[in-house]
């Protein structure tokens, strides 16, 4: 099963409203997987800072003093704000790999659930209506964010093995759906340098990705290639620093549906998830077409790339 929703705003006064609108739409889907849920919202640039989310079982024990030990470390200035079991760390764009080494070293317990320049990572397990009230995500302002909540299949129902999946700079995924080889996959992807914490074939397929770019393809062309690569039905939303993707594969299985109108773009696993949305009785409303990769970006022209593989 598992839901998965997605907003993008082309509209900037609607970006206050991003959390609220994103997690009555995760809610909603809450019958599609009630196990475990996450919200990835992209909250602005930091202006030579970078954002590291991180996630501890003992929060009380892990954050005490930890802006000012890890800025001890790297000699540099280092903010933290706590949300229950997570801390958004806000470090210097330049020592961000450097900061997460150090964090590994005198916080070990400490898990990374997301980095980049804007994104930041919420996810537990635990209900939709729980997990978004214990991080106040229904607060979040934003340009466009993804959400998911689980029905686990594959993995362990764990807050790691919780969507959204971060293994890029501002680039998460998730998924619905389930891929075959992502045994074999992990194992290639593990050699070429690729970090892979879990078991989870979802963060392989963003694992997938990230690899695809860091040897020079554009998402498009990357979400493209994944058509090929990887066997399995899916329906991937991908997001980005400046916008958020969708493919669904050849043959399509699964339920997604998407909206568009002048303020934003939306995607829901089902019609549902969208009807509350302002303006969505005008909307163009259409099922993604399989095998088509559709994206989004404040920096593109465009609205939309759609482009058959």
């Amino acid at each position: 099963m598992c839901g998965i929703v997605g907003l993008f705003l082309k509209d900037k006064s609607l970006e206050p409203k991003l959390g609220d609108m994103l997690t009555d739409m995760l809610i909603t889907m809450t019958d599609r997987g009630p196990d475990s849920a996450g919200i990835a919202i992209y909250s602005g640039d930091t202006q030579g800072r970078a954002k590291l989310t991180v996630q501890s079982d003992n929060a009380d024990e892990d954050f005490s003093n930890l802006a000012d030990d890890l800025g001890k470390q790297l000699a540099g200035s280092v903010t933290m704000a706590v949300k229950d079991t997570h801390a958004v760390l806000e470090v210097q764009e330049d020592q961000l790999e450097l900061a997460r080494k150090v964090l590994s070293e005198i916080r070990p317990t400490v898990r990374m659930m997301s980095r980049g320049d804007s994104l930041e990572i919420y996810k537990e397990v635990g209900l939709p209506k729980d997990v978004a009230d214990r991080f106040d995500l229904r607060g979040m302002s934003g340009s466009h964010g993804i959400g998911h909540t689980r029905m686990a299949t594959e993995s362990a129902v764990t807050t790691m093995g919780a969507h959204p999946f971060n293994t890029g700079l501002d680039q998460c995924l998730v998924h619905n759906g389930s891929l075959s080889n992502h045994n074999s996959l992990r194992r290639k992807l593990r050699r070429e340098g690729v970090h892979i914490e879990t078991e989870n074939d979802t963060e392989v397929g963003a694992a997938y990705l990230t690899w695809r770019m860091m040897n020079g393809a554009t998402l498009g062309e990357a979400l493209e290639s994944s058509l090929d690569d990887l066997d399995g039905f899916f329906t991937f939303v991908v997001g980005t620093k400046d916008g958020f993707g969708v493919v669904r594969d050849p043959i399509a299985c699964k339920p997604a549906v998407m909206a568009e109108t002048d303020q934003y773009v939306a995607f829901g696993s089902e019609y549902r998830a969208l009807v509350n949305l302002p303006g969505i009785e005008d909307a163009r409303v259409w099922e993604p077409e399989p095998a088509t990769v559709y994206f989004w970006s404040h920096n593109a022209a465009p609205t939309a790339h759609e482009k058959a593989a």
